[in-house]
């Protein structure tokens, strides 16, 4: 089947669901899915619809244009997006030395679990390398120096990557590196944040003496681990337990947590609104 993924963000007003469901209803479309939700503190309205592209009346390649006028008529102008199913967004994935989350994701790739192409793997440390030829993906070994990021957006480019995941990547992106993939880098940390951000996080976990360790997803931006969160996991630990025991308990919420944010924004279901996210 294929459909198409329409999302909204706008001012609540009376009658957005109605004359969206309306439009695709009027024009022989049979809705897939639907999911919506108004914000009460910003009146925020959002909605995610999708329909089967099966006997739809109007032609692909003036769906665009129509959707505009609908956005005109019920004010939600310069607030939407149409996606297609059969258009996969190109991954590319950014790893250092830790390989548990790259091989996590490149397994439900191949199993099919992650409807997206990853091209390229990407690392400032050469020892993943057998992993990418493994699964017959590009490898691109560039070094941490003060040109690493003009050649990383290069050869980004080259390959044409919509989005960016760090899969353990231990390096800190520029203000200007984010600036070029706004909201299009995930990023895994290995704590339930905003709990120990920063390096080391296990660590300063077990200092602390925690019982509960997490992961987070999260977008990245200008802030160091303060980019709006997708999704956060957790497991019980005790004083037992050393900072390596928590390493190695936490691998498997790093794996989990990062491919379900993978999995939403694959499938788009990812709103922001401020630092937050809505996910429908």
């Amino acid at each position: 089947m294929k459909s198409v993924i329409l999302k909204i963000s706008c001012k609540d007003r009376k009658g957005l669901i109605a004359g969206i469901t309306n439009f695709v209803y009027s024009n022989s479309g049979n809705i897939v899915t639907l999911g919506e939700f108004v914000d009460p503190e910003t009146n925020m309205f959002f909605m995610r619809i999708e329909w089967d592209l099966n006997g739809f009346r109007i032609e692909r390649e003036n769906l665009q244009g129509e959707i505009k006028k609908l956005a005109e008529k019920l004010g939600f102008s310069n607030s939407w997006e149409i996606f297609y199913s059969d258009v996969k967004p190109r991954m590319a994935i950014f790893v250092s030395k830790f390989d548990h989350c790259l091989y996590d994701l490149l397994l439900r790739h191949r199993a099919g679990e992650l409807k997206c192409d990853i091209p390229l793997i990407i690392s400032n440390h050469p020892d993943l390398k057998n992993v990418a030829d493994s699964f017959k993906i590009d490898f691109a070994h560039i070094p941490a120096d003060d040109k690493a990021e003009k050649r990383q957006l290069e050869i980004l480019r080259g390959y044409k990557v919509d989005f960016i995941v760090l899969a353990r990547y231990m390096r800190i992106l520029s203000k200007n590196f984010i600036s070029h993939y706004e909201k299009r880098i995930i990023n895994i940390h290995h704590s339930f944040l905003p709990a120990f951000e920063g390096a080391k996080a296990y660590h300063q976990a077990h200092e602390r003496g925690v019982k509960v360790i997490g992961a987070t997803s999260h977008f990245v931006s200008k802030k160091l681990d303060g980019g709006p969160i997708i999704q956060q996991g957790t497991i019980n630990v005790s004083h037992k337990d050393t900072a390596e025991d928590l390493i190695i308990k936490g691998r498997d919420i790093e794996r989990t947590v990062l491919a379900d944010a993978v999995k939403h924004f694959i499938d788009h279901r990812i709103f922001v609104s401020g630092n937050r996210t809505v996910i429908l």
